[in-house]
């Protein structure tokens, strides 16, 4: 099969997902029609940890991440055509599209361009990203016209695939998966340890990670100097991260991440939303406790008390990290369950197998 997936600007989880699927689905023939990473890196170097063989890469150069109707309506019509060359050339038996700017413009390009095979994935509901209610109804608007368009809407978590059936929208629910041996072996190249209590967070610092948040629990253990917070990334709310006892690394190399996660005591996330987020899912991977914040995605992940927990506050946060901090061994067999609830949830090989199977049916069914 020939798989063409749309991708908007490079984000790290949604070059994780991709790089996924092209990885275990070596006898389909990938073309990834991409814009260009924003405030990250460029697109050569996310390029470079896709395989050659079995991948084509196209850039769409219109493609940008923030909203502009006259932006917008140029990288429509670059799709458009990118899409109608493909056809012409019967390079395309199905199109999967990977978040929500590209889900839009897709499902629109397929339709206009007559492509009736068509996936999206988002990745994390749109319609949760503002405090705004208003922009959040102006988001589930363009969900609901951009259904109406067709294909089929798969969602990385069964809390997500309940966020979007609200709205009204038949979605299926494939978990997002990871490599748990390849993150393990990366990450003992070369471990990285500490005598503190190091909690990490690894993500674009951006509203939907709720930095402000992450900062004001940091900003309560800026006095006790066993404690550190680090966060693995960077982005245009950089601004936030103002406590003392935060360190931000910047973007760094994926075995750099995965060493800094290795060496942490516990991972906190501050999502507001998430699909199914990459950098947790490693987490478990490598055995580790997770703190997250109460939200679409996080909950699916977290097995209360086995794991790690969710919570809500800040005070709910800092209460927990309090008694992580005192009970090392709890720590340790709550670690040992995140590695094994991993492999059983939320493996790249089921991951992948449910997609081929997803292909296949949407090919056989044109």
């Amino acid at each position: 099969m020939k798989i063409v997936h749309v991708v908007e600007p490079f984000a790290s989880g949604i070059a994780t997902f991709v790089q996924s699927i092209v990885q275990n689905l070596r006898d389909d023939h990938h073309i990834v029609i991409h814009g260009e990473r924003e405030c990250v890196m460029r697109s050569a170097e996310v390029i470079k940890y896709f395989p050659e063989d079995n991948v084509q890469f196209i850039r769409w150069r219109s493609a940008q991440r923030s909203i502009s109707l006259v932006k917008d309506t140029a990288a429509l019509v670059e799709l458009c055509q990118l899409l109608k060359n493909l056809k012409a050339k019967k390079m395309v038996d199905a199109v999967h599209l990977h978040s929500s700017k590209s889900g839009f413009l897709g499902r629109l390009a397929c339709r206009l361009t007559n492509i009736p095979n068509v996936i999206y994935t988002p990745n994390g509901a749109p319609f949760l990203l503002s405090n705004v209610n208003a922009m959040n109804l102006l988001y589930k608007l363009f969900e609901k016209l951009g259904s109406a368009f067709g294909g089929k809407v798969v969602c990385s978590s069964r809390s997500e695939q309940t966020a979007y059936r609200k709205l009204g929208i038949r979605a299926l629910n494939i978990n997002n998966g990871i490599s748990i041996s390849e993150n393990r072996n990366a990450a003992k190249l070369n471990p990285v340890s500490t005598a503190r209590f190091r909690i990490v967070t690894s993500a674009r610092i951006v509203q939907q990670k709720d930095p402000a948040l992450f900062n004001d629990i940091a900003a309560c253990f800026k006095d006790f100097d066993q404690f550190e917070f680090i966060w693995v990334g960077d982005g245009e709310d950089r601004h936030l991260l103002t406590a003392p006892n935060i360190t931000i690394t910047g973007w760094l190399p994926q075995a750099e991440v995965l060493r800094l996660i290795d060496g942490a005591n516990l991972y906190l996330s501050t999502s507001q939303y998430e699909g199914l987020s990459f950098s947790v899912l490693e987490a478990l991977s490598l055995r580790k406790t997770v703190l997250l914040k109460d939200c679409i995605g996080n909950r699916d992940i977290v097995r209360k008390g086995l794991n790690g927990d969710l919570f809500t506050s800040k005070q709910e946060a800092i209460v927990k990290i309090f008694q992580y901090y005192n009970n090392p061994a709890m720590l340790q067999v709550m670690g040992e369950y995140s590695g094994w609830l991993c492999h059983k949830e939320f493996n790249v090989d089921a991951t992948c197998l449910l997609y081929r199977d997803l292909y296949k049916r949407v090919v056989i069914n044109k």
